[in-house]
């Protein structure tokens, strides 16, 4: 009996000391892969070696994606950039570590990974944690969500209470689009300074009203503010989603086609009104 326990004793110390230097290289890998580039990206073989195999002490968020010219996933080009701001701002931060890293696998580099996965749309992002295998909720709600940075953030916070503070590079095209706006509008004004009648001319300011109230009822502020994809495109069939199947989302080229159907409403209504009145 002394003879068994120890051999088991033995055994198990052994197999933990694997398990560790085992656990140990792999995270001295994916630390140097994430010293080159915030994203480290995978094929099959890196996903189920880094991402799936135990034994992991730390989490890890994917990418799926098809990024490929071929593809035309404008979709994954505009998550991608949002995904990499994310990435670097995790990567360059004080508190950054080896608890989570940022992957990617792209459907050419990987499409096994995909059918594993039993996977068909493209982007898509999920959370594979230390310990146990993903949940539902490990998989981000990108539909209903959208996929800006902050949003991507929030979401890993709580699935991994790693806080990240998102740095975007700076973007003065706002700044400079205003600047332009506002000396275009001075100029004009200082132009016309000896006739400004313009300025009370209502039909003027009710074209500038209907502009605005189109555009907030088209859901533009909820697309400035969720910043959900153009479309959607199925990277397995190329079928390309225009309307969102949900009520709870949609897509920025669905606001336009609602944008367009209230501007053609509005117009038919007037003239409706407007052959009525002739008519009378």
């Amino acid at each position: 009996i002394f003879m068994v326990t120890f051999t088991e004793c033995l055994f198990q110390t052994v197999n933990k000391r694997k398990l560790d230097n085992m656990l140990a290289e792999k995270v001295e890998q994916m630390m140097e892969w994430s010293s080159r580039r915030s994203v480290i990206r995978m094929n099959g073989d890196k996903f189920r070696r880094f991402v799936k195999a135990p034994p992991r002490n730390y989490s890890v968020i994917v990418m799926f994606t098809a990024l490929q010219p071929q593809r035309q996933c404008s979709v994954c080009r505009q998550a991608n950039e949002e995904y990499q701001v994310l990435a670097n701002s995790w990567r360059y931060s004080s508190a950054f570590s080896n608890k989570l890293f940022f992957t990617v696998v792209d459907y050419d580099e990987g499409a096994d990974v995909f059918q594993q996965l039993n996977m068909n749309s493209a982007p898509t992002f999920m959370h594979f944690p230390a310990k146990g295998k993903p949940k539902r909720a490990d998989t981000f709600d990108l539909q209903r969500i959208g996929f800006a940075s902050e949003q991507l953030a929030k979401w890993i916070a709580d699935r991994t209470d790693v806080q990240i503070r998102v740095f975007r590079p700076p973007n003065y095209s706002g700044t400079i689009a205003l600047a332009l706006l506002v000396s275009l509008v001075g100029g004009l004004l200082y132009l016309r300074r000896n006739n400004l009648e313009f300025i009370y001319n209502k039909t003027g300011w009710a074209m500038a009203a209907l502009c605005v109230v189109f555009a907030m009822t088209s859901g533009q502020m909820w697309n400035h503010i969720r910043g959900p994809p153009y479309a959607h495109k199925n990277p397995q069939n190329g079928q390309v989603s225009y309307i969102h199947g949900s009520s709870q989302a949609q897509f920025v080229a669905e606001s336009h086609i609602i944008l367009l159907l209230n501007i053609l409403s509005h117009k038919t209504s007037t003239l409706h009104n407007g052959s009525v009145t002739l008519f009378c």
